[in-house]
């Protein structure tokens, strides 16, 4: 049976996105492609993961990593899926675990519980391995950073990721560009422009600072010049408390 490496694990509610208040099993993964200069999220493997006892306590019990993955499904199990929306399965970048999700998705459809992807949205290819099974796809368009872009690759993932439900996240700070902000409407409109665009102050960190509300009013505007559903949400689990 494969293993997989895993971060932590908790239920909780999604505090990001038009899904915000919904409850969620999050099982969280590590390894990333990208170093983002706002990420708050440690994206190493630990030697062992953590499992929230009971919800909201932030008391956790610890196992070995990696998990093979019969075990993590009788873990998974100590939530009672009846009461939660989804598992959402988010890192680091989930997708570079594809073959493992592979495997592990069908397993939690069985027991009748939906996938919520939280992805950067920069492994394509990846994502069609497991698109079949996946329900919902929280996909991040990533501004330019230390002079990366990442334009046409955010294009093909959100065209395959069209197949299914699919909304945008793009994270903005005080420093954001409107050329940048154009780009990402018109990437979005030229797929399709009734998906939903979720504009999300970054919440301060690292030097990197919330946009003022001048400009999330501004932003908003230009993007529903072109889009027919955007939206302003920040990070509500941090305002909650939540995980």
């Amino acid at each position: 049976m494969l293993k997989l490496p895993i971060t932590e694990i908790f239920s909780s509610i999604q505090g990001e996105g038009p899904y915000v208040g919904v409850r969620q099993i999050f099982l969280r993964l590590p390894k990333c492609n990208l170093i983002c200069p706002y990420c708050d999220t440690e994206t190493t493997i630990p030697p062992e993961f953590r499992i929230e006892t009971v919800p909201g306590s932030h008391q956790f019990n610890v196992m070995e990593n990696p998990v093979p993955i019969d075990k993590l499904l009788e873990v998974l199990q100590i939530y009672d899926f009846s009461q939660h929306h989804s598992l959402s399965v988010t890192g680091g970048e989930p997708l570079l675990w594809s073959n493992e999700l592979m495997v592990l998705f069908p397993l939690i459809k069985q027991k009748g519980l939906k996938i919520y992807l939280e992805t950067n949205g920069t492994l394509p290819e990846q994502l069609l391995h497991v698109l079949p099974m996946v329900d919902v796809i929280s996909m991040d368009i990533k501004l330019p950073f230390n002079g990366q872009t990442f334009w046409d690759v955010h294009e093909s993932f959100l065209r395959y990721s069209h197949q299914k439900e699919v909304f945008v996240k793009i994270v903005v700070h005080v420093e954001t560009t409107l050329n940048d902000l154009r780009e990402a409407r018109d990437l979005v409109a030229r797929v399709d422009p009734s998906i939903v665009t979720i504009l999300q102050p970054v919440t301060t960190t690292q030097g990197v600072n919330t946009p003022n509300p001048y400009q999330l009013l501004e932003w908003q505007s230009l993007f529903l010049q072109k889009l027919i559903n955007v939206r302003v949400i920040p990070q509500t689990h941090i305002i909650m408390g939540q995980l």
